[in-house]
């Protein structure tokens, strides 16, 4: 049996104030500065269009250089790098689009999940999307990520329809099918569990894939579970914690580290643990 790293204990004492954490964030991404260092992506799924944004969106570069028939090397090693070491961490802890569906969550209305299967959408939607449309078809196709991206629409159309209408100039409003699929999901975050990050985002697809080989991971002690099954109440994205620690739909907020046995927690490679042999030596 293993102990908690010095890892694991601050990870477990950040949990109830991850939501915080993930506002600090925003004076990162928003742009607090004037700065506007659009020739950088940002690890995470916000729209460089935004008036307040400080990066370029990485789904977005990859989308323009699979048009153009270029890899963006900077964008997709940058992707790589934060994957390997964090996996879907940074979908948990530090995502605006992620904090956004977090504070819609805590709006009591009924909540229900989608099919486990349905995960499996946010890869189709990477592929088809994200690669092989901006590739044959170029950026003026319908279903080119950007015309119907939620995010685009929230963080970038919505200013700029507000700053036309104030202006007093002429409104130029976003095509009927991002504005759809901007009504659908701001529905949708009220009675389900970050819709996007489950359903459709093609950032998190990415990051998943890293989630059984990042640097940091979920750690499971099978000696200290009790099988109380705590764990699959505090997930609340339908994961069983204790048979996938690293399950690909996990976006890593670490609530079930707060299981009263202690059986789960954030690990890395970095750090060795202690048996209690060893630590009675």
């Amino acid at each position: 049996m293993v102990k908690k790293t010095k890892l694991g204990n601050l990870a477990s004492k950040l949990v109830p104030w991850r939501i915080w954490v993930q506002a600090s964030f925003l004076l990162v991404w928003l742009d607090p500065a004037g700065l506007r260092l659009h020739t950088m992506c940002a690890p995470v799924f916000h729209c460089y269009a935004c008036p307040l944004s400080t990066f370029a969106c990485p789904i977005g570069i990859i989308a323009q250089f699979s048009a153009l028939h270029f890899l963006p090397l900077i964008a997709v090693g940058l992707l790589v790098v934060v994957g390997a070491l964090f996996g879907s961490l940074v979908c948990g802890w530090a995502c605006p689009f992620g904090l956004l569906q977090d504070l819609a969550a805590k709006v009591p209305t009924p909540r229900f999940d989608p099919p486990k299967v349905a995960g499996h959408l946010r890869y189709v939607m990477l592929i088809g999307t994200v690669l092989a449309i901006p590739y044959f078809f170029g950026e003026g196709h319908p279903l080119f990520v950007c015309r119907i991206c939620p995010a685009g629409a929230l963080e970038a159309a919505v200013p700029n329809i507000v700053g036309q209408a104030i202006a007093g100039s002429e409104v130029v409003w976003p095509n009927a099918v991002k504005l759809t699929i901007l009504a659908l999901f701001l529905i949708a975050i009220f009675f389900m569990r970050r819709p996007w990050c489950r359903l459709l985002c093609p950032l998190g697809a990415i990051f998943s894939l890293f989630n059984r080989i990042s640097a940091f991971f979920l750690r499971f002690d099978a000696g200290e579970c009790t099988q109380c099954e705590r764990c699959h109440k505090l997930c609340k994205f339908g994961i069983e914690p204790e048979k996938s620690p690293n399950d690909l739909r996990c976006v890593r907020c670490l609530e079930c580290t707060r299981c009263s046995p202690e059986a789960l927690s954030l690990g890395s490679i970095f750090e060795r643990t202690q048996s209690k042999t060893e630590r009675a030596q």
